[in-house]
C-alpha cells in the first residue's frame, strides 16, 4: 500500500495514569481516490513498536457499488508489508509474478529486500464490506539487501476459548504461548488479533523483553486499565508479561510487539533506508524503470514518485531523534 503523504506526524498525545502506557490518537490520510486510512504509526511521540514502523487501519466501510481499494503499482525497499483483513477481499500482484487474493483470516506477507513493486486492488466483484490493516516491518541491516519474496498463509494458528479467557487469538506473526505463526520475519516480533465476538475478558501472555502496543479495529475495550476505541494506538512499553483485554460487547483488537529496533531509519514515500543518498537512488531507479521490475496483470499505471524535499532527509531512531550519520 502506498504512503502518499509527507504529513506523518502532528498528533496529540494523551498520557494515561497506567505506568508505561501512552494513548496515541491516529489521523486520517487519503489513500488514492477511493480510500481513507487512519494512520497510527509513525507518530512524532512513537515512531515504532519493535520493528513495526508503519500502521494504517482502514474501514469498516461499505464499498457496495464503489471500487473499494485501488492502489496502483508502486515500489518498496527495506521493509515487509503485512496485509490483514477483517472484511473484504484484496488482490495482491507483484513484480515477482505473484497474483494472490487475500480474504479475512489469511495473511499476505511481502518482503521487499533490495526492491519490489506491487499493487493492491479490490476485485470487481468484491464483498460489500472492507476493513483491515496494512502494516510495515522494517528490515534489519542483515536482511534488507536480500532478494524479494512473497508469502501467502491461508491458515494461521488460533487460540480458542480456554485458559486465556474468552474469545480467540489469531497468531499472525511470531508466537503466543505454544502457538507460532509460519510467517517468516527477520527480527523478534509479534502480531496477533484478539477477537471477542460477544465481549468478555482475555489475557494474553507477553514477552517482557518486547515493547508492545494495542489498537482497536472495532468495538471498545479496556486494555491494561485504559479505555481503547478505534482510531488510537495504546503503547504499553516494555516489561509486561501479560495484558488483559476486557470488552462489554463485540470487539476486535490487534496486538503489536517486538524487541526494540535500534537501527536508525530514513523513511520517505514507500522506501525505508538508512541515508538520504539511498532514498535518492531508490527514487531514481523507480522513475527510470530500474531495479523494481513490472507488475503484470494490473491495468493501472504505476504511481510516480513525488518530488524529493529541498532539504536532506535525516535518519531518525525509534524515538524520533535525529541521528548524524
Amino acid at each position: 500500500m502506498s504512503e502518499p503523504d509527507r504529513a506523518l506526524y502532528g498528533c496529540a498525545v494523551a498520557e494515561q495514569a497506567v505506568p508505561g502506557s501512552v494513548l496515541l490518537p491516529g489521523h486520517d490520510v487519503p489513500l488514492g481516490r477511493y480510500t481513507t486510512v487512519r494512520r497510527l504509526l509513525p507518530q512524532r511521540p512513537r515512531r515504532m513498536v519493535g520493528a513495526w514502523c508503519f500502521v494504517d487501519h482502514f474501514g469498516p466501510e461499505d464499498v457496495t457499488g464503489r471500487p473499494g481499494m485501488q492502489v496502483p503499482p508502486h515500489p518498496h525497499t527495506g521493509l515487509q508489508t503485512v496485509t490483514w483483513l477483517a472484511e473484504g477481499e484484496i488482490m495482491h500482484r507483484d513484480s515477482l509474478g505473484s497474483a494472490q487474493a487475500i480474504t479475512p483470516g489469511q495473511l499476505n506477507l511481502m518482503t521487499s529486500g533490495h526492491g519490489i513493486a506491487h499493487s493492491e486492488q479490490s476485485p470487481p466483484d468484491h464483498p460489500a464490506g472492507m476493513h483491515g490493516l496494512q502494516l510495515w516491518v522494517a528490515l534489519p541491516e542483515h536482511a534488507r539487501h536480500g532478494e524479494p519474496r512473497f508469502e501467502h498463509h491461508p491458515a494461521l494458528p488460533v487460540l480458542a476459548d480456554g485458559d486465556g479467557g474468552d474469545g480467540t487469538v489469531t497468531v499472525v506473526v511470531g508466537e503466543v504461548g505454544a502457538e507460532r505463526s509460519p510467517a517468516r520475519v527477520h527480527s523478534p516480533l509479534l502480531g496477533a488479533e484478539v477477537l471477542l465476538a460477544s465481549g468478555g475478558r482475555r489475557r494474553l501472555p507477553l514477552d517482557a523483553s518486547f515493547e508492545h502496543a494495542v489498537l482497536a479495529m472495532s468495538g471498545t475495550a479496556r486494555v491494561a486499565g485504559v479505555d481503547l476505541e478505534p482510531g488510537a494506538l495504546l503503547y504499553l512499553g516494555q516489561g509486561r508479561t501479560e495484558v488483559a483485554v476486557d470488552a462489554g460487547g463485540p470487539a476486535r483488537l490487534f496486538v503489536l510487539g517486538g524487541e526494540p529496533f535500534d537501527e536508525p531509519l530514513v523513511m520517505w514515500w514507500n522506501f525505508v533506508g538508512r541515508s538520504h543518498e539511498e532514498i535518492v537512488r531508490a527514487r531514481d531507479d523507480w522513475m527510470s524503470g530500474r531495479r523494481f521490475g513490472a507488475v503484470t496483470g494490473c491495468a493501472a499505471d504505476p504511481l510516480p514518485a513525488p518530488e524529493l524535499p529541498t532539504v536532506r532527509l535525516k535518519a531518525r531512531d525509534r524515538h524520533g531523534r535525529t541521528i548524524a550519520l
